[in-house]
């Protein structure tokens, strides 16, 4: 689609032309160049008339083009391509100065559950990767070169990229009913579309046209799950000794160290506004010729890591334990254990804040990770072995070079989350609830990272921090990619999609941002060509077109026929004695639940984690004909569950008490595992409790299953 003529150009074809006109007349320099003034004041004059009379809209023409993507990241740089390889004119606008998001931004060692998920132009950039390293596929890189294929790819497929240009966020958006008509810069810049498609972090453009998102975590209720909302107990990324928080330590009218906020957790399961850490993936070298040293930020505090020098002194140095090693002698850098480079509850007004907001909130970050770094080189407290450890690493000097070996791109792992007509939640990514309409696969576990730091019985505790694995590739819905119809009618958001908190952490990685750029880039041109809207579009010549890109929408690998089914098990098909949860004797509150799959029955129940020693469950069978049975329970494991669970059995002559640990299973007929082996009498009324007592995780009940021992 043709661009028209701005109100720029059309000055500077008539100056030009003027211009010609004098020196044609054989006028001096000095008169044409009164000529060129008096012109261009004239259309000044003009402009300023209209603009009073009409408003500065109806004399400032937008740009138009076909496709218009906000936000250079992985996604949008894929997306732009993408539109462009299928025939539209294409705007790709950056807010900043560099393409390719935190691909480019430090993350050079890719999150991926399983690569065999990734397929389209997304394993094409690995492709090319490869292609510098003489490799078939590169799955770790510097980021100069991912940076330089994005733009090397933008070239090539002829996108028009403008960069340092953000979004008015005031009165950027301009809709005609439910469609975007055109978005303005701060600059003034106005660029108009028949397609839009925010491929930010931040999701600006679906807040400013009206679309419904959500910031924080949700509550476990809302949607039926288990890992949402607060999460007490986790043993993972956690002080793993006693830290006192208390800047004169045992003193609690002293005040806290920084970084620790008044007052407690919050409720097991409870929904907050709070957001997960924020950090820099730093690339860092062991080469000396390559090296700078650490810089020591303005605003440094050594109080700010004095959690940490307690940390240290108690035995514990894991704050780099996460620096995987890169191509040319460098590393991907990332948070790890109890204090590492996680900015701890220190970002929660960054998702809607204003570009001053997010520039201090960023600063803040520097200060905080450099300092860091500075703290842990050249602080004399630190003991010598762990500076010495970190002392012979550097920022790079031949990347990130206009901001001296620091990275640019701020890790927003989470921002704002759009709320379309389809949420993907928990129980797409364990498998129970599968999208029919999907424009590709996740394949990562749920990760949170986490969102708080707070005292609990004198000692620093973290919270919110979740790490479940081993479920298979599974569907993303295009619904979860589009907004809800009445809302906007041709914007697409592959990033900042419709996701639970829990679930956004298992779909929030690089390579899937890149695919959903390209799923729905392909969308857009076919809304084009359909005059249609994205929420009306043909979903079976999507996913054709999508196939014939060589997207990948369905599992076949491994796990795949086995995942099939597997979130229910049918009571009438096990042996023996079964009774479901709907049979229990309940004490205390118990949540029935479906998030995870492999249950007996309709559901299991759950205890949230919450109210320890206040909740029983207590099974009663009768005995049908003596004998030796074997006793089992189900339960759906997790890392999250209690491994310490206590189950009695008693059937009024002999009782025994077991600890079960929930966090894995034996498996036995699908489901079960077993607590022993006992001699019942016929008629005896054997019972089974389940306690939460003193547990250290979620306890869960689902069904007690009584087989005839051989």
């Amino acid at each position: 689609m043709a661009k028209p003529v701005t109100l720029g150009e059309h000055i500077l074809i008539a100056c030009v032309y003027n211009a010609a006109r004098s020196f044609a007349r054989g006028d001096d320099f000095r008169t044409q160049r009164s000529l060129i003034y008096f012109k261009v004041h004239s259309m000044f004059r003009t402009l300023a008339f209209f603009a009073l009379l009409f408003g500065t809209q109806a004399v400032l023409a937008a740009d138009t083009y076909d496709v218009v993507v906000y936000g250079g990241t992985s996604s949008g740089v894929i997306a732009a391509v993408q539109a462009a390889k299928l025939g539209k004119s294409v705007l790709l606008i950056e807010p900043g100065k560099h393409l390719g998001g935190l691909t480019s931004g430090g993350l050079g060692a890719t999150d991926i559950g399983n690569k065999a998920a990734i397929g389209g132009l997304s394993r094409e950039f690995y492709r090319r990767l490869g292609k510098h390293y003489g490799t078939p596929e590169a799955w770790t890189f510097e980021p100069h070169v991912a940076e330089k294929i994005y733009d090397d790819w933008c070239a090539e497929t002829k996108v028009t990229v403008v960069r340092n240009q953000r979004l008015d966020l005031k009165s950027g958006v301009v809709k005609n009913g439910a469609r975007i008509k055109t978005i303005a810069m701060e600059s003034g810049r106005q660029y108009g579309g028949t397609m839009f498609i925010d491929a930010t972090y931040e999701g600006d453009l679906i807040a400013k046209a009206g679309v419904k998102y959500a910031v924080g975590r949700e509550a476990n209720t809302q949607y039926g799950e288990t890992l949402n909302g607060v999460q007490l107990g986790s043993k993972s990324h956690q002080f793993k000794s006693a830290v006192d928080p208390y800047i004169k330590p045992g003193d609690p009218n002293s005040g806290l160290l920084p970084g620790i906020h008044e007052g407690g957790a919050g409720e097991q399961g409870q929904g907050d506004k709070r957001v997960q850490a924020y950090n820099f993936r730093m690339c860092l070298t062991d080469v000396a010729e390559n090296r700078l040293p650490f810089p020591k930020p303005d605003g440094y505090d050594p109080l700010r890591y004095e959690l940490l020098l307690r940390y240290m002194k108690l035995g514990t140095f894991d704050a780099l334990g996460s620096n995987k090693r890169m191509p040319g002698s460098k590393t991907d850098t990332n948070n790890n254990g109890g204090f590492s480079t996680d900015n701890i509850g220190m970002n929660y007004d960054y998702p809607d804040g204003d570009y001053a907001t997010r520039e201090k909130i960023f600063n803040e970050h520097v200060t905080y990770q450099q300092g860091l770094m500075w703290f842990l080189v050249n602080d004399p407290r630190v003991p010598a072995k762990y500076r010495d450890e970190t002392a012979k690493w550097g920022l790079c000097k031949d990347e990130f070079t206009d901001s001296a070996g620091w990275p640019r791109q701020l890790y927003v792992r989470e921002a704002r989350r759009m709320i379309s007509a389809y949420v993907m939640t928990q129980a797409n990514c364990q498998g129970q609830t599968v999208a029919d309409d999907a424009v590709g696969l996740a394949a990562y576990g749920m990760d949170s990272h986490n969102t708080q730091r707070y005292v609990k019985d004198g000692r620093v505790l973290n919270e919110g921090d979740v790490q479940v694995h081993g479920f298979t590739p599974y569907p993303i819905s295009y619904r979860s990619i589009v907004p809800k119809a009445d809302e906007c009618e041709n914007l697409l958001v592959p990033v900042c999609l419709s996701a639970t908190h829990i679930a956004y952490g298992s779909i929030r990685m690089e390579p899937v941002f890149m695919v959903l750029g390209q799923s729905a880039a392909t969308a857009a041109c076919q809304a084009i060509d359909a005059k249609s809207s994205v929420q009306k579009i043909d979903v079976v010549k999507l996913h054709a077109k999508l196939a014939e890109d060589q997207q990948i929408l369905t599992w076949t690998g491994k796990n795949a026929a086995a995942s099939e089914g597997k979130s229910k098990i049918d009571l009438a098909k096990l042996p023996g004695i079964v009774l479901d949860d709907d049979q229990a004797e309940l004490h205390g509150e118990w949540t029935a639940s479906r998030a995870t799959a492999g249950y007996v029955g309709k559901s299991y129940l759950h205890d949230n984690n919450a109210n320890k020693g206040d909740r029983t469950a207590t099974f009663t069978v009768k005995i049908p004909a003596a004998g030796q049975y074997d006793v089992r329970l189900a339960y759906p494991p997790l890392e999250n569950r209690a491994s310490n669970v206590p189950v009695t059995v008693s059937d009024g002559q002999q009782t025994k008490q077991i600890t079960l640990n929930q966090r894995s299973s034996q498996h036995l007929d699908g489901a079960f595992t077993s607590v022993g082996q006992f001699r019942f009498e016929a008629g005896a009324s054997v019972t089974v409790l389940i306690s939460n007592a003193k547990t250290d995780g979620h306890v869960i009940v689902d069904a007690v299953q009584l087989v005839p021992a051989r």
